[in-house]
């Protein structure tokens, strides 16, 4: 790696980072970045999530040294998503570079669409296990296999589920979040290093980076206005991504 592409895997890890915590779509920054750093679309894939495990470690133990952790339910939703994660990289170490790419720029302007979404006020209230049932621990499944396959606009999927469906307000989504995406990137990446798809040094280059806007996101977790404006940001980062990533 020549000095650019260090400064750059860490320039984006950190706001990515920041981003995976506090709302959704650093993936949409960091894995087009591997890409055009010379990795292969499946490798890159595949390497994006050491930075996701690394980030993801420091999140879940800067909430729960706060406080703000949820082991129980953690676990619950963490189950079926893991079981999904595995099926998702499974599926994800097979396909073509050409059809991978189209998934990509599709996921993007799909995480993108969500991410406009107007989000309604609801009355939130605390999670307890009594409100778990088929349709979370379903919502879980699909969101892993999601994960697992490609990674892109995740968070904007646990922001639907969570908040929409279970109607827990955004702390503890994003508490929650981090937490799973933990646990299912685990098997996760295991498959995805069995099958020569990881290129560590870039994985913890990026990671560096991931782990530091972390850190800095859990210290600033905030309300659905205080994460407007970081929305926003993702949103315009990805708009020039797509454009380049269309010609690419």
């Amino acid at each position: 790696m020549s000095p650019t592409d260090i400064i750059a895997l860490l320039v984006l890890g950190g706001l990515a980072g920041f981003i995976n915590v506090l709302s959704a779509g650093g993936s949409m920054l960091t894995l087009p970045l591997l890409m055009f750093l010379g990795l292969p679309p499946q490798v890159a894939n595949g390497t994006n999530r050491v930075a996701i495990t690394l980030q993801s470690i420091t999140a879940v133990g800067g909430f729960f040294r706060g406080g703000h952790g949820n082991l129980a339910i953690s676990l619950r939703l963490a189950v079926p998503a893991i079981v999904g994660s595995m099926v998702g990289a499974w599926m994800a170490t097979g396909v073509s570079d050409a059809v991978f790419e189209w998934v990509l720029v599709a996921a993007m302007v799909g995480a993108s669409l969500f991410m406009v979404l107007p989000q309604p006020k609801l009355d939130t209230r605390p999670l307890t296990p009594e409100r778990l049932g088929t349709a979370i621990y379903t919502g879980m499944f699909l969101i892993g296999l999601y994960g697992g396959f490609i990674q892109v606009g995740v968070g904007a999927l646990f922001i639907v589920v969570l908040y929409r469906v279970l109607k827990i307000d955004l702390r503890q989504v994003n508490v929650l979040k981090v937490a799973i995406v933990l646990l299912y990137t685990l098997p996760a990446l295991l498959i995805f290093a069995l099958n020569d798809q990881v290129r560590w040094i870039m994985g913890l280059t990026l990671a560096a980076g991931n782990i530091a806007g972390a850190i800095v996101a859990v210290r600033v977790n905030m309300s659905a206005r205080g994460a407007q404006w970081v929305k926003w940001l993702t949103l315009v980062m990805v708009a020039a991504i797509l454009i380049r990533l269309i010609g690419y």
